[in-house]
């Protein structure tokens, strides 16, 4: 009997401490994930009182921009799952050593692609089809801010080296910090000193530099403490990117699935791409939650995997789908809830309303869905298993395309377009609950 009541304490004393460590993890992460959008918001309102010309130019640069930047976002997953390891396994001086490795490694991708960007702003610029009023706005903004994408690409592998340092707290600061900087800056040299659009994209670029130097501050000062080599390791760098083309290949069929949905919402009409846009944004407000459960599900699972610790990370696994099915849930109602406030904010027209309510429902519907798919995707990562990821991802569109395609021609609307966006999660819900069911994820050590 001792051991019949000894066993539920233990058992609930383990989920207490998942849960911690699960708020400890994620909250910052939400809030630092939230922060990012910010930067184009506030570059928006500051711009948009210019002209329109220069709001459309600035929308389509940001595009540009940050269609370039988020291909690269596995510096951040691969570099928080090879750190997270190491410092399960005890070994911190291979740990920031690893992360000293995703840091050069998007150094150099950074500098590549800000050597391509610079000379072919206005050709890329003109291939995204902007306005002739919009283009030379567009132009200089994408120009100028090319400058940064070295500094934005070490932030993403910075923000992954803490992260798997199990560090959440010092990225929310530094992206709250960026923010507030690069308001302040926006505000003076747009209007202060009369730069314009260019002012907006100077105020960005020194912000980005601003929070890489800080970044690189923090973890430097680790690898002093530490014993840590900064030096840059030719293999370490190769082994990083490797680490991460299964991830860039999960990013890119992801981007496309997006695509393709805008795509077919556009030939439905003006309503339809009008309230998808709207559905859109909110969707990816709610990813946001869900995706901060992932992050923590990246550093924790990566630790246990670390230590060798199997039935550790089984446990945090199982405790991180209840926390995605339950904030899915939550989410879901609150969507539900707010429907007659959220619509009025984006549009008067009870046209793109109409086609937006049913939509939104399933929206609503499909956020525990959503849930269990950010948070396996998450525990997946955090082992190391992107070439699973990439794999699962490409049948995920291979599926999707056609049912998305089949909508328009069968005389569908935008709620059956948003039904095979669900269809899409549940495909990505099979294949990840399929993996985690086998148990082949679990490789522990501090290398995979």
């Amino acid at each position: 009997m001792v051991h019949m009541t000894q066993a539920p304490a233990r058992s609930k004393a383990a989920r207490r401490q998942h849960d911690r460590e699960i708020v400890l993890l994620a909250v910052p992460a939400f809030g630092a994930l939230v922060a990012e959008p910010l930067f184009v918001m506030a570059d928006s309102a500051i711009v948009g009182h210019l002209g329109t010309a220069q709001l459309a130019g600035l929308g389509v640069a940001s595009a540009l921009l940050m269609t370039a930047v988020s291909v690269f976002v596995f510096l951040a997953y691969a570099t928080t799952a090879a750190v997270a390891r190491r410092v399960g396994a005890g070994d911190l001086p291979s740990a920031i050593r690893q992360g000293m490795d995703g840091i050069w490694l998007a150094l150099l991708l950074g500098a590549t692609v800000m050597a391509v960007v610079l000379p072919t702003a206005s050709d890329l610029v003109s291939l995204f089809g902007a306005s002739d009023t919009a283009t030379p706005y567009a132009t200089t903004y994408l120009r100028i801010s090319a400058l940064g994408i070295p500094a934005m690409l070490v932030v993403l592998a910075a923000t992954g080296v803490l992260r798997g340092l199990q560090n959440t707290k010092t990225p929310l600061y530094v992206a709250i910090a960026g923010f507030i900087v690069n308001a302040v800056l926006n505000v003076a040299l747009v209007y202060g000193a009369g730069l314009g659009i260019a002012g907006s994209a100077w105020g960005t670029v020194i912000a980005q530099w601003g929070m890489a130097a800080v970044y690189l501050t923090v973890v430097l000062r680790g690898a002093r403490r530490h014993g840590a080599s900064l030096r840059p390791d030719a293999a370490g760098i190769r082994a990083s990117a490797q680490a991460g083309v299964p991830l860039l290949v999960r990013t890119l069929s992801l981007r496309a699935i997006l695509m393709i949905a805008t795509a077919v919402a556009a030939r439905l009409g003006d309503a339809d791409i009008a309230a998808h846009q709207i559905i859109l944004s909110l969707w990816s407000l709610l990813a946001f939650a869900l995706d901060a459960i992932a992050i923590a599900g990246q550093a924790i699972i990566g630790r246990y995997l670390g230590a060798g610790d199997a039935q550790g990370a089984r446990a945090a696994c199982r405790r991180m789908v209840e926390w995605g099915i339950a904030v899915g849930v939550v989410l879901g109602v609150l969507v539900i809830l707010a429907r007659p406030v959220f619509l009025p904010l984006f549009t008067s027209d009870a046209t793109v309303k109409d086609v937006a309510l049913p939509a939104l429902v399933i929206v609503a519907l499909s956020q525990p869905i959503c849930g269990i798919v950010f948070v396996l995707d998450g525990v997946l990562m955090g082992a190391g298993d992107g070439p699973y990821l990439a794999w699962a991802m490409l049948v995920t569109l291979a599926v999707f395309t056609p049912a998305a395609l089949l909508v328009p021609a069968l005389g569908g609307g935008l709620t059956a377009l948003w039904a095979t966006m669900t269809l899409m999660m549940t495909v990505r819900m099979l294949t990840l609950w399929v993996r985690t069911r086998s148990g082949r994820w679990i490789v522990t050590g501090a290398a995979r």
